[in-house]
């Protein structure tokens, strides 16, 4: 049995549900502790990232009747899909633990038909809630980082925030990966990027984005399986989104964001997304819990008006 943490208060003041089986069209889920190197890891500040964010949303509670312009109309579109959140994942001392309880918590949204809105957490959460979709692929990956995340191991660990990327590419039930936004340096080594491509992964770097537009990237998201879309927050820039423990400038922007959003969900009903590596302490006037809240309004409003 996973067990959750009501949330105080509850993303956009949407209604909370009463178990992990509630049925909803959007859950919102948090999975505030995944796989970390060493236990000083094992609560960073990304892990109050799902509080910071329903604080921040929670403003925007009575805007769910409000003309929206970034989707021509209300959130919800006049249609009668149902958002619940179900609090967080509770945690453990031990990270096999948070892993396999983070994994059944998203495994048991897709049982009842939700699409996951995962609420991290640092950058080993990706990876754990795409093993929730062995029976319920194929599924392709969007990517949005600074980093490509595909290191093996880092010191022995495989499941930490260095590697979500290949874990992930190793799942069978993945088929289609484009990271979108790598810049500057991070864990990679030159290897790691030619075992990445060898693999079949598709890079677009935040300069393409920036020299060619979006269509950089939407060229290679098609309909061949719904697309699960997984957001470091430094693969946009610090100007906008400063509170993540690894900033990087050139970084992209929300609007070029919402929009690779928008297309990839015109293709299907998305499969789900997660945002990680937030770090509230290093936020400023909480404009990266904003990028967050906006960027999943705008994934449920395109959603429903398919």
């Amino acid at each position: 049995m996973v067990e959750l943490t009501p949330p105080q208060p509850s993303f956009l003041g949407s209604p909370v549900a009463g178990s992990i089986d509630d049925a909803s069209d959007f859950g919102i889920v948090g999975i505030p502790y995944g796989v970390p190197y060493g236990p000083s890891g094992l609560h960073s500040d990304a892990a109050n990232a799902p509080q910071a964010l329903r604080q921040r949303s929670f403003r925007l509670a009575s805007h769910g009747d409000k003309y929206d312009w970034d989707l021509g109309g209300t959130m919800l579109g006049g249609s009668r899909a149902s958002v619940l959140d179900y609090g967080d994942v509770a945690g453990s001392l031990q990270p096999e633990t948070n892993r396999d309880n983070g994994r059944e918590a998203v495994r048991r949204l897709l049982t009842h038909g939700s699409v996951p809105i995962v609420l991290g957490g640092d950058d080993s959460v990706p990876a754990i809630a795409l093993s929730a979709y062995e029976n319920f692929g194929p599924v392709n990956v969007l990517q949005i980082d600074a980093h490509i995340d595909y290191q093996d191991e880092v010191n022995g660990n495989r499941e930490g925030y260095s590697s979500p990327m290949r874990r992930i590419r190793e799942m069978p039930w993945v088929d289609r990966i484009v990271q979108v936004g790598a810049r500057g340096t991070g864990s990679a080594r030159p290897e790691d990027v030619e075992d990445a491509l060898a693999a079949g992964n598709i890079f677009v770097t935040a300069d393409r984005v920036h020299e060619e537009g979006i269509e950089s990237v939407t060229r290679h998201i098609d309909a061949s399986a719904p697309w699960f879309i997984t957001v470091d927050i430094d693969g946009l820039d610090p100007s906008e989104a400063p509170g993540t423990s690894a900033p990087l400038p050139g970084g992209l922007t929300y609007h070029q964001v919402r929009r690779i959003f928008a297309h990839t969900v015109s293709k299907s009903r998305p499969a789900g997304v997660d945002f990680v590596e937030h770090f509230p302490s290093l936020d400023v006037r909480d404009a990266t819990s904003l990028v967050i809240a906006r960027l999943i309004i705008n994934l449920i409003g395109h959603s429903v008006r398919l």
